[in-house]
């Protein structure tokens, strides 16, 4: 594998700059590792290699006329496939959305191409961001780099497999309930939650709009602040849009580094762990515990009581939300259209469009949504549902009025089988559990690797989460522990298509 590959997107910037290489010559090298191993990953949907050595050369073009570049100029960038790409498709891994070309970009496109990144294509996803390892693409499953028979987590798994396979050096998520971070546990890459409202949601096509996020994936934790800065602040577009500047996390991640932790409270969450947790991955946390001690930081048990009802109340909340966003998709205003003949009325049109274009995990959410919203249960399910929420928000600013930042494993298990939990919802619900809280209350979270499990050898994460616009916190906290134990991915198995 070359350098231009193993590179980090820090790395390449500054060689890029420093004219040590082109551009063009760091973009034609990931797309020929995706040409040499995509077929194995299956981490995109659509590749765009046209536009994206023409965005190269934009770049090598400003750097020899000597104009100011930003600091991921020329840098590639795999890209969710449920944000709007003015002349490439966007599907949300659905039949339903099949074939459409947006005529815009959204938000964070935008502020990607005027920052010099290049997008390599659109990454794979469980159909509108449903589900937890990305078997619920209409387009097939993606496989996780580090055992192809495994999931690579969801439902953002094919930007966190592009990572891990050394397709891209950058990708960007969303996260809803988890699916920038526990993709990221899964394939031992960084993954970041931030502040709801912290990154604009225009044109991204929403399922559940209280709680959708946008966010960075990286190999390490300063290329997800670099990354951080460039699509995060205000956005007039957006009205959920927080209207405050965006964290410095990048000069928290360069405090970080030095591995100083003095003065810091860093609060363990007694919720997440026992029953359901495999024992490697609690063997893992303990370990990057005892680390953060060893840097400083004092380390302190806190309890969120709340966070036990977390899973149930997000499972009523997101379901109802994507019931009334997806609702617009009937064949009739937007999205696919089946079975009008001439001979069929409005009704059976869009009975026949929302049966064929929806997969199965979409109808059952639309389905638990809509009877949650319906009269006579709306108080019951969705109202109590909120209560919830505001009791977990709570639980959040009692724990932050004691420590810094709180930390647990990201996910209860390393990376599962394919297939291994298709005909369990639950199960594949439960894949969440650690996450969902600060999707809840809106606060930032990301995920960064602790290693491997000592059971499987596959990655595992370090969940760390701070208040409401306070991301520095945590990347200050991640940088150091970073820098302490090294990443993992240097132990990531050759796939088999590049062998």
């Amino acid at each position: 594998m070359s350098d231009l590959i193993r590179s980090t997107a820090a790395e390449l910037a500054a060689k890029i700059a420093a004219r040590e290489v082109s551009a063009v010559e760091v973009a034609q090298a990931h797309l020929d590792r995706i040409a040499e191993v995509d077929g194995s990953v299956h981490a995109f949907l659509h590749v765009d290699a046209e536009g994206a050595l023409a965005a190269a050369r934009r770049v090598d073009d400003d750097v020899a006329a000597g104009r100011e570049v930003g600091p991921l100029a020329g840098v590639p960038l795999a890209l969710k496939d449920v944000f709007a790409t003015e002349g490439i498709p966007t599907t949300c891994g659905s039949k339903m959305l099949e074939g459409w070309v947006p005529p815009y970009d959204a938000t964070v496109t935008r502020r990607l191409r005027e920052a010099g990144v290049v997008i390599l294509g659109k990454t794979n996803m469980d159909e509108f961001a449903m589900g937890s390892s990305t078997e619920n693409s209409a387009y097939g499953p993606t496989r996780n780099p580090w055992d192809l028979d495994r999931i690579p987590g969801g439902s953002g798994g094919g930007s966190s497999a592009s990572l891990a396979a050394f397709e891209a050096p950058l990708a960007i998520g969303t996260d809803t309930g988890g699916s920038i971070r526990q993709p990221g546990a899964v394939t031992g890459t960084v993954g970041v939650k931030p502040t709801y409202g912290g990154v604009s949601r225009y044109g991204l096509v929403a399922f559940s709009s209280s709680l959708d996020q946008g966010g960075p994936c990286a190999r390490t934790v300063l290329d997800a602040a670099l990354l951080h800065e460039v699509i995060g602040g205000y956005d007039p577009m957006d009205s959920t849009s927080i209207n405050a500047p965006v964290p410095p996390v990048v000069a928290a991640v360069r405090e970080g580094v030095t591995g100083d932790l003095s003065g810091v409270r860093v609060g363990v969450v007694t919720q997440f762990s026992g029953d359901g947790y495999q024992p490697g991955v609690l063997r893992s946390f303990e370990a990057a515990v005892a680390q953060l001690k060893q840097l400083g930081a004092e380390v302190v048990e806190v309890s969120c009581p709340s966070f036990d009802y977390a899973l149930p109340a997000y499972y009523l909340i997101a379901p109802s939300e994507a019931s009334s966003n997806l609702a617009r998709f009937d064949a009739m205003r937007y999205g696919a259209r089946h079975g009008d003949d001439g001979t069929r009325s409005a009704e059976e049109v869009m009975a026949i469009t929302r049966d064929r274009g929806f997969g199965a995990e979409v109808k059952r959410r639309i389905m638990i949504g809509t009877y949650a919203l319906s009269s006579g249960y709306y108080d019951a399910y969705y109202g109590s549902a909120q209560k919830v929420r505001t009791l977990i928000t709570r639980d959040f600013e009692q724990a932050f009025g004691r420590v810094d930042v709180l930390v647990s494993p990201t996910t209860p298990t390393t990376a599962f089988k394919i297939g291994e939990r298709a005909d369990d919802p639950m199960a594949m619900y439960k894949a969440d559990l650690c996450t969902i809280p600060a999707n809840l209350a809106g606060t930032p979270a990301m995920s960064v690797p602790s290693g491997l499990s000592d059971e499987d050898g596959l990655p595992v994460g370090l969940q760390i989460m701070a208040p409401a616009l306070q991301e520095h916190r945590m990347y200050r906290v991640a940088a150091a522990y970073e820098a302490a134990r090294g990443t993992v991915l240097a132990s990531v198995p050759e796939l088999a298509g590049a062998r």
